[in-house]
């Protein structure tokens, strides 16, 4: 059976998740994130379709743009998005929405970096935040000619 979700109000206390090893929906346990957002911006009507909700493509930017941010300070240089991997849009963002992206290095390679990317959206006149999507951004580390170089050591 499926619920009917007001979005103007807030999130969905019991937001599921789907659970493919045993076929069930369990509760998700997703709260925000501590840590200050790599990027926070307003969702406007030029962002949006007709119907009001902001375009998928728009919110993917901002997560390579909050991505880039978090490889550009470890690999302490010039970076480039190489692969994006687990797009995951869990529910609208919608004209006037607070979208606040969250970014984390997660593995380093020699010349590679995985950042976890977390969009969170909140209406502006509540305080309560709802995951709206998540992904994997791989970035390489280039030089000043373009080529792959070495992530330094921490």
């Amino acid at each position: 059976m499926r619920q009917e979700v007001d979005l103007r109000h807030g999130c969905r206390k019991d937001a599921l998740r789907h659970d493919p090893t045993t076929e069930t929906r369990l509760p998700n346990p997703r709260t925000p994130p501590t840590d200050a957002p790599k990027l926070r911006t307003i969702a406007m009507p030029a962002d949006a379709n007709p119907s009001g909700d902001i375009f998928g493509g728009w919110l993917m930017g901002l997560m390579d743009l909050a991505a880039g941010n978090a490889a550009g300070r470890r690999g302490r240089g010039r970076v480039a998005t190489i692969a994006v991997e687990g797009m995951k849009f869990h529910m609208p963002v919608l004209v006037g929405d607070e979208v606040s992206i969250y970014a984390e290095v997660v593995s380093v390679g020699r010349t590679s970096m995985r950042i976890e990317v977390e969009a969170w959206r909140r209406e502006r006149s509540e305080e309560e935040m709802c995951l709206v999507t998540e992904g994997v951004f791989t970035f390489v580390a280039i030089d000043e000619n373009r080529k792959p170089r070495p992530v330094p050591p921490l």
